[in-house]
């Protein structure tokens, strides 16, 4: 059984990238490492997503989970609750 997402947050994180830089990004919203993945989605369900910056620059990526441009951010956050965090 796949889980749904946790926001992680309502507004991007900036990150500065070299051109072909890998990260994977935390599409669960578990890890406490965000926007990266940490590892604490295992039995969740929803693995990390594998990034390359195309280009040096700085990427948004995503921390409410909902973006259409996953692994960053398309402003959809903008048109949500406010996050509701799982508390641990």
């Amino acid at each position: 059984m796949t889980a749904e997402p946790v926001c992680a947050g309502d507004a991007p994180i900036p990150v500065d990238l070299a051109e072909g830089q890998a990260v994977r990004w935390c599409a669960c919203g578990r890890s406490a490492a965000q926007p990266f993945c940490d590892g604490s989605h295992q039995g969740c369900g929803i693995g990390p997503v594998a990034f390359v910056a195309a280009r040096a620059k700085t990427y948004f990526f995503c921390t409410c989970k909902r973006s259409g441009r996953q692994p960053l951010c398309d402003g959809r956050h903008n048109f949500m609750a406010p996050p509701q965090r799982e508390r641990g």
